[in-house]
């Protein structure tokens, strides 16, 4: 599956766009400016998208990719 179809199914599992994440992420204190905040580890961003929006591990991973820089 291509990284473009990971944040596909899971803007369609979550109702959320990628660009809602990104704002999620800078809301809960995690990033700022598309980048990690000094300190956050990625499985705390991991952790979260998976509890809170039932991602699975491959899902979650992919999404704190996109939410921290990747595109492609």
């Amino acid at each position: 599956m291509s990284f473009q179809t990971y944040i596909k199914n899971i803007e369609e599992k979550t109702g959320k766009s990628r660009s809602d994440f990104e704002k999620l992420a800078v809301e809960k204190g995690f990033t700022e400016e598309g980048k990690l905040r000094k300190g956050v580890k990625a499985t705390e961003i991991v952790n979260w998208l998976k509890g809170d929006f039932e991602l699975g591990h491959g899902h979650a991973t992919a999404m704190y990719a996109y939410i921290t820089g990747k595109r492609e």
